[in-house]
């Protein structure tokens, strides 16, 4: 016999025992969300509820396979039940259900194509129209197939989703949308499905299909989905429709861990959870089992900043650890120097691997990367490539190279591959000839291939005008960029500023050897490709989206800077910015004992110098209470800060205000109010901005701000967006609502 009530939290057995309806719960950080959806089966089969009418949707297979073996082991010798259940991701459960009823969608059978059977059909469909034929800037099979899919999840017009997120593609628009068109008819001619046609074509059978729907409104009486913040439109639709409009339905989730927009998830969707299911019970988890309560104050002061949110704080039994730190560095290059220091501090009583460093973007690893090679520690990278295994980097890497040492093979082979006609035996051959030194040879493969001669003759410029790494790199990535253009039209604008960070940590060195040393020195090491993220005696090195769901000793936070986190392109629509809030959250909660926040004042500029960086405005609001703050001095090593100083990051005043009118499809009270009383006094939220009216649309004036003071409206760049210029701080875009006239 379970004894629930011992072995669950008050707030995870209130949900466990719910006697039916719509519920959902708000599962914070490090909250026990798999145990209570765990216990939560063994529950219902235990109160005789048949296993086969509970259905389970999460979001991988293995997630279901591991809830359903975990509720079997509970229930012991009744756990075989258990196998009745139906458990599997939305699109595996969509499968099962249009086979049964093929008919509903006029086919007599159904055939799901694969990636690979997709991307041959784009291409095929490219051909017959006959489009953009020879043009080497138009997008590959794979990313026309992604920019497709992106649309149909996101539900918006493909020309948004370009405008989004890969701007320069915009000029192939058109061409794009006919083969979108192409493919939906190709698909249909053949009696095809494709993997985002599982969703869709459920939806029509529930909706228009009365046979179907009556089968599942029969056979399931309980509708669990795990993860309901990374749902997209579709998805919570299907539920709407598995469970009714009052059903037996419990989703699990966290709005403020909802970092997937750009796989097309709502956060939409689990703030109007009470409104698309009227009497919806909400029971909110937030006991942490993870991190210690200094921790969880500063993630709580961080979401308690947010516009649209559920209220909750998190606490935790754990005894009280050391306060979380902030460290201000001088630059970005300073704090990959002291990031590595301290990782070596930790590693002293804790292993490399439950030592983990998160960044927004993988690229801004790159300095770190470069100083633990040098320091020979050793790390695994999840998240994107290590940026020396990177194909472009290692391609502007060879023209360094040969510089250093001419006969250098690999990167004699690596600058002239790019040529059409010139392969491994040319290359080969050439390289022979160059060593043995045939300059017939030589001449003559020139004279019959003009792109070798320009390319050889390149670097024989470089070898005679030496100069540092860095304004080697800015002439190397000029001759490079309409190879990068060609060879990855699909995402060269992410590439080359790849190649922007390159040179920056260049900026750094005067010896080109020695900066092609430090990025060399590391071992190969192939033995981590399997799921792990603990790898013995390996450093974690990961970006926030790969380190969701994970959980380290140790974390450093990197790179809280404006326009790095949150990223320049969430600086100009309040719900990116919201969803880069939630981001630095996800990081910050993975945590366990130590979390540690790098704010670089300055940043690396290509000409060798710097330039100064904001805080991240999330950084910013933070109440001084929730954290130690260190800055690094000139003379070497960090120093406490006593005196906390405002940061005068313009951008801090976008975070969204928390006096803005809420969604309309969002019910206020199950949004704010109404969460358990934790054990401990919550941290003061920071104060909301000037209550006074916000300027008036078009209006021209002096203005007021809570930071830069007075100021003079110049310009509206947006909607909502003002240009103002402050004495002594200059031109500042600000948001209308963090700004009062005169």
């Amino acid at each position: 016999m379970i004894d629930f009530e011992k072995q669950l939290n008050p707030a995870q057995w209130e949900a466990v025992r719910s006697p039916g309806g719509p519920m959902l719960v708000i599962a914070g950080a490090g909250s026990g969300k798999t145990r209570t959806i765990v216990y939560r089966l063994a529950w219902l089969v235990g109160q005789g509820v048949a296993p086969d009418s509970i259905l389970l949707l999460t979001f991988t297979r293995k997630a279901a396979a591991q809830m359903l073996q975990r509720a079997s082991a509970l229930l012991g010798s009744e756990g075989a039940a258990l196998a009745g259940v139906q458990g599997g991701t939305f699109h595996s459960f969509a499968f099962s259900l249009l086979r049964r009823f093929p008919g509903a969608l006029g086919r007599d059978r159904l055939t799901v194509m694969d990636q690979a059977e997709s991307q041959a059909a784009v291409a095929a469909i490219r051909s017959d129209l006959d489009l953009a034929r020879g043009d080497k800037s138009f997008p590959k099979r794979g990313m026309v197939l992604s920019l497709i899919s992106k649309a149909r999840n996101k539900e918006i017009p493909l020309e948004d989703i370009l405008s989004a997120e890969a701007f320069h593609l915009l000029p192939h628009a058109p061409a794009i949308a006919r083969i979108a068109a192409g493919y939906e008819a190709y698909k249909a001619e053949n009696g095809l499905l494709d993997y985002d046609d599982l969703l869709s074509g459920l939806e029509r059978l529930l909706t228009a299909h009365e046979p179907a729907r009556e089968f599942v409104r029969r056979r399931i009486g309980h509708v669990m989905v795990d993860e309901y913040q990374d749902t997209n439109p579709v998805q919570a639709r299907l539920v709407r429709l598995l469970a009714g409009e009052g059903g037996n339905v419990m989703a699990v989730g966290d709005d403020a861990q909802s970092i997937y927009a750009f796989r097309g998830a709502d956060v939409q969707n689990i703030l109007r959870f009470p409104k698309e299911f009227p009497g919806a019970r909400i029971v909110r988890l937030e006991q942490n089992y993870r991190s210690t309560q200094p921790i969880l104050d500063l993630t709580n002061a961080l979401l308690s900043q947010a516009r649209e949110r559920y209220d909750k704080n998190l606490f935790t039994r754990r005894p009280g650890g050391p306060r979380p730190r902030l460290i201000r560095t001088l630059s970005d290059r300073t704090q990959a120097q002291v990031a590595a220091k301290l990782v070596l501090e930790l590693a002293r009583d804790t292993p490399l691997h439950d030592i983990a460093v998160l960044f927004r973007a993988s690229y801004h690893a790159f300095a770190l990367e470069a100083v633990l090679n040098r320091l020979g520690v050793k790390y695994q990278k999840f998240g994107g490539v290590r940026f020396t295994e990177a194909a472009h980097v290692k391609d502007v890497l060879a023209y360094l190279r040969l510089m250093v040492n001419p006969a250098d093979g690999p990167a004699f082979f690596r600058v002239l591959e790019h040529v059409k006609g010139v392969g491994p035996k040319t290359c080969a051959g050439l390289h022979t000839a160059l060593l043995a030194g045939d300059g017939k040879k030589l001449k003559a493969a020139c004279a019959r291939r003009p792109e070798v001669a320009a390319i050889l003759g390149f670097v024989d410029e470089l070898r005679r005008k030496p100069a540092p790494p860095a304004q080697l790199l800015e002439r190397i990535t000029t001759h490079y960029r309409p190879i990068l253009q060609e060879k990855h039209p699909d995402d060269y604008p992410t590439r080359e500023s790849g190649l922007e960070q390159l040179a920056k940590i260049a900026a750094g060195y005067r010896d080109t050897a020695q900066f092609l040393a430090d990025l060399s020195l590391e071992s190969p090491d192939e033995e981590d490709k399997g799921e792990g993220r603990g790898k013995e005696n390996a450093l974690v090195l990961s970006t926030v989206h790969s380190a969701k769901g994970l959980e380290w000793s140790a974390v450093l936070v990197i790179d809280l800077v404006e326009e790095r986190f949150p990223s320049r392109h969430a600086m100009n629509r309040p719900e990116d910015l919201e969803e880069e809030r939630r981001l630095l959250y996800v990081a910050c909660t993975r945590a366990r004992d130590s979390l540690t926040l790098f704010v670089p004042a300055a940043v690396s500029a290509f000409n060798g110098g710097t330039e100064p960086a904001a805080a991240s405005p999330f950084v910013a609001a933070l109440p001084g209470n929730c954290y130690e703050e260190l800055r690094e001095s000139y003379v070497g090593g960090l120093a406490p800060v006593t005196a906390r100083t405002p940061d005068l990051g313009f951008y801090a005043s976008r975070a969204v205000p928390r006096n803005a009118e809420p969604d309309p499809g969002v019910d206020p009270e199950s949004l704010h109010g109404g969460s358990q009383v934790p054990p401990h006094e919550a941290p003061a939220a920071p104060a909301p901005p000037p209550a006074g009216p916000a300027v008036a649309p078009g209006r021209l004036g002096y203005c007021r701000h809570k930071i830069f003071g007075r100021g003079k409206v110049v310009g509206v760049p947006g909607p909502g967006k003002y240009k103002v210029n402050f004495p002594g701080f200059g031109l500042k875009v600000i948001l209308a609502d963090y700004l009062e006239m005169e």
